[in-house]
């Protein structure tokens, strides 16, 4: 088990770090000059590529979370408060990593309507999300 959990415990810290990483990258894109398409292209093209990696980390992330849920146990039984929440928490990062790559997609079509400054606040929530999911699995406090 405890190979399982360390490998979750990567992939979900490799995945948060596209997380952290991909909002910084719409900040940047969100302030460029029109007329400045080489530096569009060349911010789109690392997006992409991010949001790629990102997606594929997710996915032994997620697995292995349920591999110690539903295999291992972890989070079963009386007591477990904490591991509906911690559930909760990951589907809202599902969710965020999704509105991210609808975001990519209102990029490259040129129709992002939002600045640079709600892109510096959108790009907050995943460390929240990070901070709650993490309490919850080490202090267990419901």
């Amino acid at each position: 088990m405890l190979w399982i959990k360390s490998l979750h415990i990567v992939f979900v810290t490799s995945w948060f770090a596209g997380l952290f990483y991909l909002p910084r990258i719409f900040v940047n894109l969100a302030m460029v000059p029109a007329g400045s398409d080489a530096e569009r292209d060349r911010l789109l093209l690392m997006a992409h590529k991010l949001m790629r990696f990102t997606t594929v980390l997710a996915i032994p992330a997620v697995a292995f979370g349920l591999v110690l849920w539903l295999y291992y146990g972890i989070g079963l039984g009386p007591g477990s408060g904490w591991m509906h929440a911690k559930l909760l928490i990951v589907g809202l990062v599902l969710g965020y990593h999704h509105a991210c790559g609808r975001l990519l997609r209102k990029f490259v079509a040129g129709t992002v309507t939002r600045g640079h400054v709600w892109f510096r606040w959108f790009n907050e929530v995943p460390v929240v999300l990070l901070l709650v999911a993490v309490v919850l699995v080490v202090v267990k406090p419901v």
